[in-house]
């Protein structure tokens, strides 16, 4: 702590600009920090208007010795004016400084100013002079202590404080020292690397220069490069004008070009190629280039002129081409052993596209080629069925003659039949009851009879059967054939195409109206002549559903040939019953129809010719399920019923006994109910109640 006096400044210690080392504080040691105007109160000289010093900053400025201050300080100031005979009038901060050299041990007044103040005051001192212009001693100012704060602890708490703060700055200062000659040694220590260092910056520095006259020449050469860039923009430019123009150009002669031009290839092909698919496509494409060429105006296109003529050539030369593959594909269908279908299919339809082109450009040449097929087919047609119907006759058939009737009686039957179709059977057959032969109608889609089957065969059969195999053979290839036309010849018209049909299968519907009509002709089987007629209206229903009207002539004529077939085989079997009515009432009643039994013998028991007569109903009701009421067989079956009725009412006549009688009808009309009770249908429903009308007539039998 220093006192106020006067003190002189010791020779030889002439102050300089700066103070000593370590006489500032570290952080005022920064040089950043130096460029700071810091400086103390004005000093006498004139320092303080000189205008060198500035103005304390705000926080300087906010310390005051007033009377407003703490109490230390409002007391430091009163003894420091009592002590030192401070003025309070116009030489306010002005006082009286005695010369002199401090006290020993006493620090410099400035060094524990400038502590406070935290500013240099020494250099500023030494600046101005220790000397004022009257040659009188520099003395400090009271203002420069006023705004200084020194705490609740006096200026000797503050000192101590200031004493620890300027040991630490040593002690950072010794730091500092040692850690500089430790980074001198380690530079020593480190030198040669720094050398190496220094030797590899100057190499780099060599290759930066070699780089930088590269990226030099590098850059004149993108420049070069760049001019050529944008030429060739400007000139990508102009092309892709021209071809804009191009574009347009092709767009509107492209068409025309594309229909007028035509490979070298596809004439080539046309000329020497072998006729198949690719052969196919070739044609087409001449074929579409001919029509655009005839679409074109000649005289807008004058290319059409030169390329005509040379398309018109090539036209002939394909139809030629043409005629010749289906000439041979027509004589394969000769061939002994050939399949017409599998020809069809791949020598027709496959390359149907050629016989259209030669129908659109040649059609005389087509219609010749038409002719030649549709008498080719009808060769082909005509000799398979004659020989498959020569193989079906010799099948061994139940032939029925006068003695198969209904009222025919017992005894007189006949076991030696009449041989038809060049073969007899054994008399081992039922003409009377349907049995099996019902199967023939379920079973329409079983398989046809080959021709040598049927020449091998030794079973013998009923009429419906051979039948049925013919002309199942007979309208599955018509089916086939008139599909055929009438998708090979398309441009053909729909009674052309029939009248095509009905050329090539007329000669082969005759065969088989003929061998029908060899079958029903000399049999008496009324249950194999309505099973045919059931099995040619299943005929006629699967052409309707293939819808193939061709064969309805053939059917409608096959109908001709059965229906009246089967009355007339219906008014024998009546005959036969109004004979054996004639007969009976005419040789005395039961006793001659039974075979000389007496009436007490011949009872009351059905007549066998009833159990005959209810499994023939019972053969017609089952084949007449679902007949329509436009047939014949409802009025047939009435009248042979009404026989049946008059034979047993003559028949019960002979009986004297009333009761017995009616037991004798009441038995057989329930005999006949009991056979066809089966039966379903409305001719069926209609014969049944008929019959159980009959039968609740006469009672419960008499009894």
């Amino acid at each position: 702590m220093w006192r106020p006096g006067q003190w002189s400044t010791p020779a030889g210690n002439t102050p300089t600009n700066s103070p000593p080392p370590g006489a500032l504080p570290h952080h005022q040691q920064n040089p950043l920090f130096n460029n700071r105007p810091y400086s103390p109160s004005p000093l006498p000289g004139g320092i303080g208007a000189s205008g060198r010093r500035p103005q304390p900053t705000p926080r300087a400025s906010s310390l005051s010795l007033g009377p407003g201050a703490g109490t230390s300080a409002t007391g430091l100031s009163a003894s420091l004016r009592s002590q030192h005979n401070i003025s309070g009038g116009g030489g306010v901060g002005k006082r009286a400084v005695s010369g002199g050299p401090p006290p020993a041990g006493i620090r410099h007044p400035l060094d524990v100013l400038e502590e406070i103040l935290g500013a240099q005051v020494k250099p500023l001192v030494e600046e101005e002079g220790d000397l004022d212009r009257n040659g009188g001693s520099w003395e400090p100012e009271v203002e420069d202590a006023e705004g200084i704060e020194f705490g609740e602890g006096g200026l000797e708490e503050f000192l101590k404080c200031e004493e620890v703060k300027e040991v630490r700055a040593r002690e950072i200062k010794s730091r500092a020292r040692a850690y500089s000659a430790h980074s001198v040694d380690e530079y020593e220590r480190e030198k040669g690397k720094f050398q190496d260092l220094h030797r590899s910056i100057k190499a780099c520095d060599e290759v930066l220069k070699s780089v930088e006259s590269y990226l030099y020449s590098f850059q004149t050469d993108l420049g070069v490069v760049s001019a050529e860039i944008e030429t060739l923009q400007n000139r990508s430019t102009m092309l892709n004008k021209r071809l804009e123009n191009r574009r347009g150009v092709e767009k509107l002669l492209g068409p025309v070009v594309e229909d007028v031009a035509l490979s070298p290839n596809v004439v080539k092909r046309i000329i020497d190629g072998d006729v198949n698919d690719i052969w196919v496509r070739s044609l087409q494409e001449v074929d579409s280039k001919m029509k655009a060429i005839a679409a074109l105006d000649a005289t807008k296109v004058k290319a059409t002129k030169d390329v005509k003529p040379e398309l018109e050539r090539l036209e002939h030369k394909a139809i030629e081409r043409v005629r010749d593959f289906f000439v041979t594909r027509i004589k394969a269908i000769r061939v002994p052993g050939a399949n017409a279908q599998v020809i069809q299919q791949s020598g027709f339809l496959r390359y149907k596209a050629l016989f259209q082109f030669m129908a659109n450009h040649h059609v005389q040449l087509a219609d010749e080629i038409g002719q030649a097929y549709i008498n080719t087919m009808r060769w082909y047609y005509l000799s398979h069925f004659t020989r498959y119907h020569k193989s079906l006759e010799k099948l061994k058939l139940h032939v029925m003659d006068k003695h198969d009737v209904v009222g025919q009686e017992e005894p007189a039957r006949r076991n030696n039949l009449i041989s038809s179709l060049k073969s007899s059977a054994p008399p081992s057959y039922d003409a009377f009851n349907i049995g099996r032969r019902i199967d023939t109608l379920k079973n329409r889609t079983a398989p046809v009879l080959t021709a040598s089957q049927a020449e091998e065969g030794r079973t013998a059969h009923y009429p419906e059967v051979p039948f049925r195999h013919f002309n199942a053979a007979l309208t599955e290839n018509a089916s086939s054939e008139y599909s055929f036309i009438t998708e090979f010849f398309s441009h053909k018209t729909y009674d052309q195409a029939s009248a095509m049909f009905h050329q090539i299968f007329d000669p082969t519907f005759t065969l088989g109206q003929t061998f029908t009509k060899s079958l029903i002709d000399s049999t008496l089987d009324c249950l194999g002549v309505l099973l045919c007629v059931r099995l040619n209206q299943y005929s006629a229903f699967e052409m309707q559903k293939r819808r193939i009207p061709a064969a309805d002539a053939y059917i409608n004529a096959t109908n001709m040939l059965l229906w009246p077939r089967f009355q007339i085989i219906m008014d024998a079997h009546c005959e036969s019953l109004r004979r054996t009515s004639t007969s009976t009432s005419g040789r005395g009643g039961v006793s001659s129809v039974g075979g000389g039994l007496s009436a007490k013998q011949q009872g009351t028991a059905p007549h066998f010719l009833t159990q005959r007569f209810a499994g023939f109903m019972n053969g017609i009701l089952t084949l007449s399920a679902e007949a329509g009421d436009d047939e014949p067989v409802a009025n047939s079956l009435g009248r042979l019923r009404s026989d049946f009725e008059a034979f047993l009412t003559k028949l019960s006549a002979a009986i004297t006994d009333a009761k017995k009688r009616e037991r004798f009808l009441f038995n057989n009309y329930s005999l006949v109910l009991a056979v066809i009770g089966d039966t379903e249908g409305k001719m069926a429903l209609e014969q049944k109640a008929h019959f159980e009308m009959l039968k609740k007539a006469f009672g419960s039998g008499g009894s």
